[in-house]
């Protein structure tokens, strides 16, 4: 039976275990469901035993979230894939009601797969066992050895993935990385992404006295902290122009034609793109003159106020309020420094403080940016293999966001190159209320990653770069 086949025949199990693994809630972000991610990096571990993967166990470092690890290497002489997904996921409280259904229910509708988690990224991790299962399920054996692993803390920043990258090295070395946990612009069009965005994040903190006041004894002659840091957060507006920061993009590699071309060809028209992220009726799209929304978030720098806190909307008071807060994360490109753009933002938030309040600034955050090179035998392997999978030639793109272990673990691996293969699109709402996976993509997806092992173990000498 060929591989594709024993897929169309168990897709209903499939999306069974998708379904399982979207039950566990996995939420990483709260420090609350520690039983649940230990639950879901088990589940895991059961999937892979299942798929056909050996030496499966669940892995740890330090204080870390569990990881779900497994292998299979019974190819001797052919390249060694790394496979990368995440179990962790993002909570729904206070957005229960936005849910069109339960959201800890795998529920298909319409054609796509909804649930926390559905896309991003446990989705992956059942594409990834359904292409190793469909050689090991066939013909007992892979055309390429396999190292699966399953992380447990992406959606807190990964603190202490570099560490187990490093402490395991010798487990984990591989030829190439394979990493699904980005998006294809379009449903039914497969993309390679071949850059990443990296992150520089700070939190400031306005003070201007001890203790909250009475605002009828206070207010208008007692500095209103919520004010004057919406006043510093307002210097930070760039209307339709680049961002008013000095410095900022002083190293921001330009864009190339072809790649302008690429950006402005997918994704369709600005009607399409509004009507994909929910943008309200008469709102603008908020994009300096003359760039298209796939260059604004693959190559330009962004600046967004995460969260901002004075007080709570429970504890209300009629009070003048003495200090304010708020986290800015900052996207940065290629060539822009993390150290650098830090220092340049602050120096904005800083400057010239209304009513002379007290202001401080640290940096919380700081992500690098990646960018490859997309071509070379592992990359052609990869076009061909979502080609036979999605029936369409796949697109090379730019992504506005970030992961930051792929440039540091392919350079742990010597320069290993690594494949980020879409999973999400434009529907998807990952993060969101109704959270989905497109399914007939998800099929496809699985079916590429199927072909991506024979293209792989087919390549001359197991030469992938």
């Amino acid at each position: 039976m060929q591989p594709t086949k024993w897929l169309e025949q168990n897709d209903a199990n499939l999306i069974g275990d998708l379904g399982k693994l979207v039950g566990i809630q996995s939420i990483s972000t709260d420090g609350e469901h520690a039983n649940e991610l230990n639950q879901c990096a088990d589940l895991t571990c059961e999937q892979m035993r299942s798929a056909g993967l050996n030496n499966v166990q669940v892995l740890k470092t330090g204080a870390s979230n569990p990881y779900a690890y497994g292998e299979w290497l019974g190819a001797p002489g052919k390249p060694t894939v790394f496979l990368y997904a995440h179990h962790d996921v993002q909570p729904v409280k206070g957005f229960e009601a936005d849910w069109l259904s339960e959201p800890w229910t795998l529920t298909e509708r319409d054609g796509r797969l909804y649930g926390r988690g559905a896309a991003d990224d446990k989705g992956a991790i059942v594409t990834q066992l359904g292409a190793i299962a469909s050689h090991l399920k066939t013909s007992g054996s892979l055309p390429v050895n396999v190292k699966m692993l399953v992380e447990g803390e992406e959606e807190v920043g990964s603190a202490n993935l570099q560490d187990f990258f490093v402490e395991n090295k010798d487990r984990l070395m591989s030829d190439v990385i394979v990493v699904c946990d980005t998006e294809n612009v379009e449903i039914g069009l497969p993309c390679l992404t071949y850059a990443l965005r990296g992150i520089v994040e700070l939190h400031i903190q306005v003070r201007t006295a001890t203790a909250p006041v009475h605002s009828g004894m206070a207010g208008g002659v007692l500095a209103d902290a919520a004010i004057a840091l919406n006043v510093i957060l307002s210097r930070l507006y760039w209307g339709h122009k680049k961002l008013p920061i000095p410095g900022i993009y002083d190293k921001v590699r330009k864009m190339t034609g072809p790649e302008k071309r690429a950006a402005k060809k997918v994704g369709g028209d600005e009607a399409k793109w509004r009507s994909d992220q929910g943008v309200l009726e008469g709102v603008e799209l908020a994009l300096a003159r003359n760039v298209s929304p796939n260059e604004a978030t693959w190559r330009q720098p962004s600046i967004t106020v995460i969260v901002q806190e004075a007080s709570s909307m429970r504890n209300k008071s009629n009070q003048v309020l003495p200090s304010a807060q708020a986290y800015v994360s900052c996207r940065i490109v290629p060539d822009m420094d993390p150290e650098e753009t830090y220092e340049q933002i602050k120096a904005v938030l800083v400057k010239d403080p209304p009513w002379g309040v007290k202001v401080e600034v640290k940096p919380t955050a700081k992500m690098k940016w990646w960018m490859t090179d997309p071509t070379g035998p592992a990359f052609t392997a990869a076009q061909k293999a979502l080609k036979k999978g999605f029936g369409v030639k796949p697109m090379p793109i730019g992504c506005g966001g970030s992961i930051g272990f792929v440039g540091p673990l392919a350079e742990l691996f010597g320069g290993a190159p690594a494949l980020l293969l879409g999973i999400e699109d434009p529907l998807s709402k990952a993060h969101a209320p109704n959270e989905s996976l497109h399914a007939g993509d998800f099929r496809k997806l699985t079916a590429s990653l199927s072909h991506l092992f024979d293209q792989i173990g087919d390549l001359p000498d197991g030469k992938v770069k």
